[in-house]
């Protein structure tokens, strides 16, 4: 017994002796492998209360806000104000109080009301004063909330449960006049109900708080018929998901930083949180509570201190409420509190804000002096993926951290917007964004009552990332070099990629808040790039890029690359060479590049502009090479002034080339006539979407149309963008001309070229949409707060702009608006809101269907006894697809085409070799767009690409051709463009007055400033992958240029010296903690094995020390063999 209770008793040791081995290991591992505990099923399906957020903005009539090139008392403010409207005799102004904290302290705006008379003219003398810099619409902003939640749920959530219940169904706000309850599910935006979009209330206009609770995916897994779900764990605490109790035990808890939240409030007694430093009003209510939840969910994820952690629980909490109630704010309530976290020094700002007016300047210029003021703005991505070309501002500016969401199985969330930006189009291409990803999707954080619930949305990644932000912060305020690009380039170093997503999706990858704090801590000043590489042939995450390779003659490819600048918060590019490599094939690419005059604040871009020489139009291979990009930066004021820092960046590039495809296959897509919001209001292409009637998502081919590019390339289509005018367009390269969608007028010289292109043998395939001036007014919303509309600057295409370019064909499309499903041959069609064709010519090949008047049924809701009954709708055959061989007269020796005669495939064939193009004119281009796509018309688009490249038309619309006339096919007039409309002030091609007349042709000229390429002979070969780690300087390295080729030296330099850098780790990196993983799987093994072999010796001795009897252990010993 004596030998079996040792034995029990060694056993229990031996038990714990192990367990502590692997435990530390497993700490080990936890700081260089957290990504393998992240791989572990913790999928959550604990859903909560689904959340509609629901947002609009509104510009208030007659007043305006008065931006100051500098900051001024409120005194001097007015004597400027007065001088400026003086020299008018301007009588009826005034400035409007502003009582806020900030109302003592200089400024650098006022609010302005202005009577009607003379407006333009007391803006126009305002600008021109010279403190003041611009003059720009007061703007207000609602935001609606609306709970959908059944009792069923109810009854298995516990959170929040009491709090929800009485709103489960409603969508409500309050009034700010009396408290009372009113619902928004009313005929009242419209004053005469008469527009189209009565409910809609301009909702993307504004910025919306970006997150919704509940299932915003699909996280339930093997649904059965009998219903049962197979439940997987909600992780109990976020921050423990990503490990920062590690960083708690260091003592590192967010002491000493101040955070901000901009969001509707918290509760001074609320049990969560221990440091609320301040709280501050900026709305027109007098409460700093939170009376709708999210401010405290969001405070809750950055700092609670109870039940569901935050990550930064000693954080100095800065409660900024910027919402009403009633779910209202004003752009002037954002730049007041924005001034005040300037003068309390904020370190971290949370946004969990979002919307598609990148165009909002005095917003946007106050977030480029916050952040230039160190103020580290972590902000929403947006809930508007996973469409691509959805990202909000201020997420989507290069000094902000822009935060996208993703599952516990670290998938991206469904709902989080995608890349790129649409600042740059048409003319070049976008940024990279979001910058990192983090959990979104049923995260647990403070509930308005106490308690724990679960959100989901990217406003809920944001506060993730603020809070570890305030965390890292909080370990390095001994430093003096955290700044809002040290923070971020320390976040996307050490983020995680996540393998088989692009990085329009996930930008530098998944947050790694140990690692980031490693970097951290021997970060040295430095600039950096985003991307930090070019590689044309890495897929997945160089989508779009690695899908089709370069070749002579094509249009240029241009990658985006963001500057981050730790060295200042100023600086400026001042030199960039191109170094090809010799025998990688580099001499074969010619690089252009342009770039921000400036880089401010601690940001700028460089555009690298690719295309490929005219001798290596046969060449069929990968070309190599870097670029030495030189950048200088002030900062550490001294003495004599600011210091001065060059530093020198390189950038490896990689391309694969191939030969020039043959013309046919070239599809060149027209960028240049395409317009959207912001800043005019275009429609969306389908009026039954009365949820989102703005056209923002930039119909780019690798936007909105991404599944359209994707279904050309997979055909062998090689598809290029056009973003300068037809004139610009060597049409004797392409076999095809894409027109989708346009909404922007054409040059009389760019409807010249194009006849003259088509009779060359170009081929043109337009996608229209509808237009009709009075469905046009019928689409403008009524804004009850300003008593204004907004009226639609086109339809969902310029038709009249279309009509213009076609009429050299003898072409014309319609003025009415036709929807419905039909089917062509076996494929099932929807026709969303098209318009249809008016005027084509009689040997052309016709299609029609049956579809209903959309048009009609609009307008008679003008007309309220008409609205109030169920007439019939009206079913009209329906021109919807012509296509025409040009030129067709010479082949039958102009002998005019009758209606009788047939045209078979082997006769159009013949025309291919008289060198004249082919035109298809489809009225609807919702089958191609991924927006509210229903059903798809890829197979479509096909067979016309086929008819246009090849001549070959598809049976299918042969035995569809109907009968037709060659004017009015249907009655209906010709569109004519609405007068008084405000396109002009929009379009590139207009002139900007309403006199009507175009503006000079612009000359055809590139962006890119071509770079002469001095070649170096790389005598190794290079890596396959250019993709590293991302690579920072510790404080054990100098700080150099990262390549210094400035002799014929460089010749003899070896694949080390160009590409080793990219292999290195952050020196802070090779400490014990950060080894690799297999080296502690390893260390594992051999800790546990010669922890048993001593337990198992120290048995034996044990055992031949025990003289008193043990017979009956006797057994037990011979199975363990002693």
């Amino acid at each position: 017994m004596h030998v079996l209770n040792c034995f029990t008793m060694h056993r229990e040791i031996f038990i714990l002796i192990t367990m502590h081995i692997l435990s530390q290991t497993a700490l080990c591992n936890s700081i260089t492998s957290s990504n393998n505990y992240m791989e572990e099923e913790v999928n959550a399906t604990t859903q909560g209360p689904q959340v509609d957020f629901h947002f609009t903005t509104n510009v208030i009539k007659n007043e305006f806000i008065v931006m100051f090139k500098a900051y001024y008392q409120s005194e001097t403010r007015g004597k400027f104000i007065t001088a400026a409207l003086n020299i008018l005799g301007v009588k009826n102004w005034k400035i409007m109080r502003r009582i806020n904290p900030a109302q003592d302290f200089p400024s650098d705006f006022d609010i302005l009301a202005l009577e009607d008379n003379d407006i333009s003219s007391s803006i126009s003398a305002l600008e021109e004063h010279p403190a003041i810099k611009r003059v720009t619409s007061q703007r207000m902003v609602q935001r609606k909330i609306k709970y959908t939640l059944n009792d069923e749920e109810l009854s298995e959530n516990p959170f929040d449960s009491d709090e929800l219940r009485d709103n489960k169904t409603e969508k409500y706000s309050y009034s700010d006049d009396d408290n009372s309850k009113t619902y928004s599910d009313n005929n009242d935006d419209c004053e005469f109900s008469t527009c189209l979009f009565h409910n809609w209330r301009n909702i993307h206009r504004g910025r919306t708080i970006r997150s919704y609770s509940g299932q915003s995916e699909q996280e339930t897994f093997n649904q059965n018929p009998s219903g049962r779900k197979l439940l997987r764990a909600t992780p109990p605490q976020i921050t423990s998901v990503l490990q920062a109790n590690i960083l708690w035990s260091l003592g590192i808890t967010g002491k000493g930083v101040k955070v901000a939240v901009f969001d509707t409030g918290l509760a001074k007694s609320h049990p969560h949180f221990k440091k609320i430093k301040e709280r501050t009003n900026w709305t027109n209510e007098k409460t700093l509570d939170d009376g709708l939840g999210h401010g405290t969910f969001v405070a809750g994820v950055i700092a609670s201190n109870e039940e569901c952690l935050g990550f930064a629980p000693d954080a100095d909490l800065h409660i900024f409420r910027v919402f009403t109630n009633n779910q209202v704010s004003y752009t002037s309530w954002f730049l007041d509190a924005f001034n005040y976290a300037i003068m309390k020094k904020i370190n971290v700002l949370n946004l969990s804000i979002g919307g598609p007016d990148f165009m909002d300047q005095p917003f946007v210029d106050k977030v480029w002096e916050l952040t230039a003021n160190k103020v580290i703005m972590v902000s929403a991505i947006g809930n508007d993926g996973p469409l691509y070309g959805t990202l909000n501002n201020p997420a989507d500016q290069m000094d902000v951290i822009g935060v996208g969401g993703i599952n516990f199985d670290n998938q991206i969330a469904k709902f989080s917007s995608r890349g790129m930006t649409t600042w740059e189009l048409p003319q070049g291409y976008g940024r990279v964004k979001p910058d990192i990803v983090t959990y979104g999707s049923s995260v647990r954080g403070s509930s308005m009552k106490g308690g724990c619930r679960p959100l989901s949305g990217t406003s809920v990644a944001s506060p993730v990332v603020a809070g570890a932000v305030a965390l890292l912060a909080s370990g390095v305020l001994h430093k003096k070099n955290l700044t809002p690009a040290s923070m971020k380039q320390a976040l996307m170093a050490s983020a995680r990629r996540l393998p088989g997503v692009n990085m329009f999706e996930q930008g530098h990858g998944k947050l790694d808040l140990l690692k980031a704090y490693q970097i951290l801590k021997g970060y040295k000043p430095q600039a950096s790039l985003s991307p930090s590489y070019i590689d044309l042939t890495e897929c997945q995450y160089m989508w779009p890029y690695c899908t089709q390779p370069l070749y002579a003659g094509a249009m240029p490819t241009i990658v985006n690359v963001t500057i981050l600048n730790g060295l200042g918060v100023s600086g400026q590019v001042i030199d960039v060479q191109w170094y090809p490599y010799i025998s990688q094939h580099g001499m074969k690419l010619e690089i252009g590049v342009s770039h921000s005059d400036i880089i401010w604040p601690w940001s700028g871009w460089i555009a690298v502009s690719m295309t490929v020489t005219q001798y290596a139009n046969t060449f069929d291979g990968i070309a190599q090479g870097h670029l030495n990009i030189t950048i200088e930066s002030e900062h550490s004021p001294s003495e004599d002034g600011c210091t001065t820092t060059n530093t020198t960046l390189m950038l490896p590039i990689r391309a694969k080339i191939i030969p020039q495809p043959p013309s046919n296959r070239r599809i060149v897509w027209d960028q240049f006539h395409s317009l959207r919001y912001p800043p005019g209001y275009f429609p969306r292409d389908n009026l039954k979407i009365k949820s989102d009637p703005l056209d923002w998502n930039a119909d780019h081919i690798h936007t909105n149309f991404k599944d359209l590019y994707q279904n050309l390339r997979n055909l062998g289509y090689y598809v290029e963008v056009l973003g300068s005018p037809l004139t610009c367009l060597d049409a004797s390269q392409y076999g095809t001309l894409l027109l989708v969608d346009p909404e922007e007028e054409y040059f009389p010289e760019e409807i010249a070229k194009l006849k003259k292109d088509v009779d060359e043998g170009l081929s043109v395939v337009i996608f229209a949409d509808w237009y009709n001036t009075s469905v046009m007014r019928k689409a403008r919303f009524y804004d009850e707060n300003t008593r204004q509309w907004w009226m639609p600057e086109t339809g969902g295409a310029n038709v009249p702009a279309l009509n213009d370019l076609l009429s050299v064909f003898q072409i014309a499309l319609g003025d009415r608006v036709f929807e419905g499903n039909f089917k062509l041959g076996d494929h099932e069609m929807y026709y969303a809101s098209g318009t249809h064709i008016h005027t084509f010519p009689l040997h052309g090949v016709l299609v029609s269907t049956a579809l209903k008047d959309q048009g009609k049924q609009i307008l008679v809701l003008e007309n309220s006894e008409a609205k109030n009954q169920n007439a019939k709708e009206e079913i009209l055959q329906v021109p919807i697809l012509g296509l025409l061989q040009t030129n067709l007269y010479n082949l039958y020796n102009d002998v005019q085409p009758s209606e009788n005669i047939t045209y078979p495939n082997q006769t159009l064939t013949l025309i291919h070799k008289r060198q004249s193009g082919r035109l298809a004119i489809y009225g609807d281009s919702n089958c191609l767009d991924s927006s509210h796509l229903e059903k798809a018309c890829f197979w479509m688009l096909d067979a016309i690409l086929e008819y246009t490249s090849t001549g070959h038309m598809s049976k299918l619309f042969l035995d569809n051709n109907s009968p037709h006339r060659e004017v009015n096919i249907i009655p209906s007039e010709l569109p004519q463009r609405m007068k008084g409309n405000g396109l002009h002030r929009y379009s590139r091609v207009l002139e900007n007055n309403m006199n009507g007349g175009t503006r000079p042709l612009p000359i055809c000229e590139t962006h890119q400033t071509r770079i002469i390429g001095s070649p170096l002979n790389i005598s190794s070969s290079i890596s396959s992958s250019l993709y590293r780690p991302h690579h920072l300087l510790s404080r054990n390295e100098p700080l150099k240029a990262l390549s210094s080729v400035e002799t014929q030296e460089a010749s003899d330099l070896e694949e080390e010296a160009l590409w080793s850098w990219r292999n290195k780790q952050a020196a802070i990196l090779h400490t014990s903690l950060n080894s690799s993983d297999g080296s502690f799987t390893w260390a594992s093994i051999a800790l546990v094995f010669l922890a048993i072999s001593v337990f198992y010796l120290y048995v034996k001795w044990h055992y031949r020390r025990v003289s008193v009897k043990r017979k009956k252990s006797n057994r037990f010993l011979q199975i363990i063999g002693f």
